[in-house]
This record gives C-alpha cells, structure tokens and sequence, in this order.
C-alpha cells in the first residue's frame, strides 16, 4: 500500500502568519456578527406571550452572548459550564441559542419520555450550500423519506447480514494494515498509526459501499478520503453562520462556494461508479448481479428501479447517503479507534490483561476473528469504556417539534437541544472514576470468571451510556463501526506491542473539531509479536 507522506513542520514564519490570519478572521466574524445581532434586535417585532421559564444559564454579553465562555473544544466547554449552571441549561450566541443537557436523568426524559418531541434535528449554515439538500437523511426531518431510509438501513444496508456478506473484506483490509506495521517494524521506523487507521477504515466502508478501494494511486476510493477530509475540515467553520444569522447566506467567507465546489466533485465522481455499477448490470443480462454479492450502491440502485418501493429515491438520494456514510463512518470509526489504542498503549496493565484473555481463548496458532468476538469479554469492555471516554460525537442536537415542558422548564418548539455525551458519560453521580479508564466497570465477575454486562450496551438504552446516540435517531451504523473496531483492536494487540516516539506516553489531548480526535498523532514504533510474514508465528 502506498505510504503517506510526513506533513512537513510550519516554520515559525508561517505560524506567525497564520496567527494574524486567524486573528484577522475572527476580527471580522465579531464584526459581522455584532452587526447581524443588532440588525435582527430592530427588526424582529414579536407578539406578547406568557412568561416563559427558560432553563437557567450563564450571564450573556449583549450581541455576542455567551461566546467567550467557549473554547475550540465545545463539549468540554459546556461540560465546565454544567458543573456551575446545572445539567439543564441555556446558552446563545449572538442570534443562536441552544438547550444543553449535561446528565442521563434529563436525556432519559427527553429520550425516552418525550423522544417524539426530540425526534428530529436542526439544519444549521452548511445547509444552504450543501447541493444534496433535500437528500439528507441524517438531518432529515423525521416523516415519510427519514422513515423509509432508516428501516431500509436497519433491513438492508447495514443490517447484521449485509455486513456478515462482507467479513472477507475487513479481514483483508485489516491484514494489509498488520503488513504495513510488520514492514515498519523490521525496519525499526516510526509509523503514524492513525493515519493508517483512517486509510484502513476508509477502504472498508468503500468496499462495503461501492466496490472500491484506495489500494494504488489514482483511485477511486482515495479520491474520495480527500474530498470528505477536506468537507469535514470545513465543519467547523460554518458554526460562524449561526452567529451570522441571515447574513450567513452571503457566504461572506467564500466558505458556501468551497463546500459546493467539493461536494460537485464527489458527484461526479459517485456518478462514474454508478454508470459503472450500471453497466455490469446490462452486462449481466439485466439481473441483479447473477449471485453476486451486492455493495450499498447495488442495493439503492436497484430500489431505485423499485416501482412499489414505498418511496422513490432518486439518484440525487443515493450519492447524499453515501456521502454522508463515508462522513459518519471513516472518520468516526477511526477515531474511535485512535482513542482505545493510544488507552491501551497508555496502560499497560490493561493491555496485557486483553492480551492474555486473546491467548487463552483463540490461542498462539491463528489470528483472531470476527467470530471469536463473543467469547472474548475483557475485549468488549475495552471498546466500551474507550467508546465512553471518547464518544465519536460528542455533541447529539435535536430539535423541539412542539412545546415541551421538561422538569418545569419550558423548552420551545424549535429550540436546539444539544446532548453533551461528553459530560453525560463523564459524569460522577453516575460513573466511579469518571475520568480514569476502567474496563472492568463493565463486567462482573463470578469466581475466576468475568461476564459481559448486557444491560449496559452501546444502542442507547443505558441513558448515561449512549456513544452512538439512542432511540430512533441513534447512529445505523453503530453495528458495523462496533465490528470493525473489536476485529481492528483485537488483532493489533495480539500481534503487535509499541514503543512510543519521543516518550514514555502518549499525548491524550482532544483536539478541536466536531469529531474530538487526537491533538497530537500516534506516532509509534511497532514492535511485532505475532509475526504474519513468518508463517503466523508468535515471536519470543
């Protein structure tokens, strides 16, 4: 597989440069947004209405709102605010305000209780430059459309089967990935092991997806990590239209046009795989692929041609949900993924104690695999306790359908609610050592032996446990991203051990951004124990 290269080091020049460049930018946007808040101030003209008791929250500053109580790393933000202010609170900035929930009792009754009035999810600035608009089915609204895609999700495209149709090809892109770290590791040379990981995860939900991988270059699936890394890189920057507020649709910032321009160039390129998927078919005599076995895209075209289907998605449809899984799941999964290792790596103890479990139950003669997961507890509380510490989004928003009274406070339809899974799943009146990682808080023992804690699972029915969301609009993709990370952490423990580059632990700052990855790469040297290359033998 091809190897990514080092990012070169900015000089000192050029982080000056970038210092005034990001000052200058901020400079502007407070600007802007004074402006904006002032503009809607003397023209909104509301009618008279009852006292409304808000949740309580920090004292505002006039225009900006509670801006600079806010850092880059939002949830840790909010979490700090909710120790001083309580778990129910509300929060504005400039034109934009938002309910934050910062414990399982709220999210329970909001969840669960009140789960149809929270049911769907805001729209924020990205939307009016996102050409798939309309398409969406992760910000759709909940009707007709976000129904039928996600039972067709929970029936067809992720559902436990599909993703068993395609065991042979995590195992493959895994095995490549075990390669890259042997050749690494003979070499004795350093490895950015999450850059690998991003790779490894991104070929596996191409090849599950549309039948392509980023193996050589010039490929497809390549072509396709970099548009949804440099979408993503773009996130954050549109939090500014929602201080913005109409004036956000000017795309002062030439953010909107990039967005268009990169999201134009997935089309086209999803459009060229589908010709392609098109014409095997016609190939093959008009059948669905005579026994073959059908990636996402074979299935949603095929419904597409579906004349009884109960909703008619168009072509359109097809290339925003895969757009949005490629966004979801690469980048989350690997993160996730990140996280539990560079714990592990980081605690020793624990490492061995997954290690040894490995050993006894799969043995010193074969890797591990899917199938051995189920037997192997100590493996699963690991997962779950790195998924606790370092949800793959930390923030869930939901949108008040109607009016909602919620232990007395009145929530407004319309209002943006956000569920800071950060505080919730670090939250001491629910959790012992909150902070600290604890596999063994999810197992319970009997003897010598340990038994995995089925009522604390990761769909979101434990509402101080909810790392892929919960209720309807939990994430469909948490069984596949749940496979792939217990294969993916298996396999790297058995075979490898790891010196870190430059020190004796791995850094754990969070970073900023909405998917709370690393600050600082996982630079390694890995040091192989279970060595494929040499007939798949443990090394002494």
């Amino acid at each position: 597989m091809e190897q990514t290269q080092p990012t070169a080091t900015p000089s000192k020049k050029d982080m000056a440069v970038t210092t005034i460049t990001d000052l200058h930018f901020y400079g502007v946007a407070l600007l802007v947004c004074s402006i904006s808040a002032l503009l809607l101030r003397y023209l909104r003209h509301p009618k008279a209405k009852a006292v409304v008791n808000h949740p309580p929250g920090p004292p505002a500053l006039p225009i900006i709102g509670h801006l600079h109580l806010l850092g880059a790393i939002l949830s840790k933000s909010l979490q700090g605010l909710a120790s001083r202010y309580g778990p129910i609170m509300k929060i504005s900035i400039a034109s934009s305000s938002a309910i934050v929930v910062s414990n399982e009792i709220f999210a329970r009754e909001m969840l669960k209780t009140h789960e149809m009035v929270f049911v769907s999810r805001p729209h924020f600035g990205a939307s009016d430059f996102n050409i798939y608009q309309g398409s969406e089915f992760v910000n759709a609204e909940y009707g007709t459309y976000w129904r039928f895609m996600k039972k067709l999700c929970m029936t067809e495209l992720l559902s436990a089967p599909q993703i068993n149709k395609f065991v042979d090809i995590r195992r493959q892109e895994i095995m490549k990935l075990v390669e890259i770290l042997v050749n690494s590791s003979t070499k004795s040379s350093a490895i950015d092991l999450g850059e690998e990981l991003m790779v490894m995860t991104n070929n596996v939900i191409c090849s599950m997806a549309m039948s392509t991988r980023c193996s050589s270059s010039a490929d497809q699936s390549k072509e396709i990590r970099r548009l949804v890394k440099d979408v993503l890189d773009l996130a954050p920057k549109f939090s500014l239209g929602e201080m913005l507020g109409p004036l956000a649709k000017l795309d002062l910032f030439g953010y909107g046009k990039k967005l268009k321009g990169l999201l134009t160039q997935f089309d086209d390129l999803a459009e060229g795989i589908m010709v392609e998927h098109e014409e095997k078919r016609r190939q093959s005599g008009g059948g669905e692929g005579g026994g073959e076995r059908k990636d996402m895209m074979d299935i949603l075209l095929e419904i597409s041609r579906d004349e009884s289907a109960e909703v008619k998605i168009t072509r359109k449809d097809i290339k925003s949900f895969l757009m949005e899984l490629f966004m979801a799941g690469t980048e989350t999964v690997s993160v996730a993924l990140q996280w539990t290792l560079a714990e592990l790596i980081n605690h020793p103890e624990v490492y061995k104690k997954l290690r040894d479990e490995i050993t006894t139950v799969v043995g010193s003669n074969r890797l591990v695999e899917e199938s051995d997961i189920p037997n192997l507890p100590y493996l699963q509380a690991v997962v779950k306790e790195g998924l606790r510490l370092h949800a793959p989004a930390p923030l869930v928003f939901r949108k008040a359908m109607e009016d909602c009274t919620i232990n007395g406070y009145d929530i407004l339809e319309n209002s943006r609610v956000i569920f800071n899974l950060y505080a919730i799943m670090r939250d001491p009146n629910s959790w012992e050592k909150p902070t600290e990682f604890v596999p063994e808080r999810f197992l319970t023992s009997s003897g010598t032996e340990k038994y995995y804690l089925n009522q604390v699972d990761i769909k979101g029915r434990s509402f101080n446990y909810m790392p892929f969301g919960s209720g309807r609009r939990g994430c469909p993709g948490s069984l596949l991203a749940s496979t792939v990370k217990h294969l993916t952490v298996a396999t790297l423990v058995q075979c490898f051990d790891w010196k870190i580059k430059g020190g004796e632990k791995l850094n754990m700052e969070e970073g900023a951004g909405l998917s709370a990855g690393m600050e600082h790469s996982i630079v390694c040297y890995p040091i192989t124990r279970f060595n494929l290359l040499e007939n798949s033998t443990l090394t002494e």
